[in-house]
């Protein structure tokens, strides 16, 4: 189902600007230089409105948080709560998971989450599953020695075609 525009949706995201990371591209290899300290650095791509990753920061302040969401809608959704809440280890990113590689440097990550994304259940689309063999490559080269990936989905095809994808990454 798609997400309804937002009204004053431009006007919106730059009011988040704080939590809003504006040039990604910059920080490649520094992001914990843009908290501030050497916590470790956790991933979520696909945020959607942000209540996984928001909670998340709220209850473990010693590491630091990037969300990913391309959705501008959802994206709105989840900078604003994170504003109210005033979470210092918590920023998100309008991106593409495709280009992760040009956002961060090898090794970089600690831990990326993928909550309940989209399956793309046409065959012809698999292609741009965020657990597809290609994009799981693409992680492995973002994450630290020793980094993890914690997936979660509802969607059994997904599942089994993950393991899969796993299976051959």
């Amino acid at each position: 189902m798609r997400m309804r525009k937002k009204k004053n949706l431009d006007t919106r995201l730059a009011n988040c600007a704080p939590v809003l990371v504006s040039d990604p591209e910059q920080h490649k290899g520094q992001w914990r230089a843009l908290f501030g300290n050497t916590n470790p650095l956790h991933l979520e791509i696909g945020c959607g409105k942000g209540r996984f990753i928001i909670e998340t920061a709220r209850r473990n302040p010693d590491i630091n948080y990037l969300a990913i969401e391309r959705e501008e809608g959802a994206l709105i959704m989840a900078t604003e709560k994170a504003m109210e809440l005033s979470l210092p280890t918590l920023q998100f990113l309008d991106v593409d998971a495709a280009g992760l590689t040009d956002i961060f440097a090898d090794g970089e990550i600690d831990r990326i989450y993928l909550n309940f994304s989209d399956p793309w259940p046409p065959k012809k689309r698999h292609k741009r599953r965020l657990t597809h063999t290609r994009q799981l490559n693409t992680y492995k080269k973002v994450l630290a020695p020793g980094g993890e990936l914690w997936f979660k989905t509802d969607n059994t095809d997904l599942y089994l075609a993950t393991q899969r994808y796993l299976a051959e990454a």
